[in-house]
């Protein structure tokens, strides 16, 4: 996909999040809650789940110089263990 231009938003058909093209880069992307993030987190939470390539052409965060790396906290963290005692 290319690039969005800045000062517009495009909503991705396969998961709803709108993205809106920034100057520079860095487009920010509105999930349905919670505030504005980056390209990487909806790759590391969404789009890399992708399986056909039917899907894939339709996401908008397919190409990996639009989201550039993967951040701390992009990535869900794993749950904190819990003790269960004996049972």
């Amino acid at each position: 996909m290319a690039a969005i231009p800045p000062g517009t938003r495009q909503r991705c058909a396969l998961c709803q999040v709108e993205i809106q093209g920034m100057a520079g880069g860095g487009d920010l992307v509105h999930f349905s809650h919670g505030g504005p993030s980056s390209r990487s987190k909806l790759w590391a939470r969404v789009c890399q789940y992708l399986r056909t390539d039917e899907q894939k052409g339709q996401c908008l965060n397919q190409d990996p110089s639009l989201r550039g790396e993967l951040q701390p906290g992009d990535n869900y963290m794993d749950a904190p263990g819990i003790d269960l005692g004996s049972l």
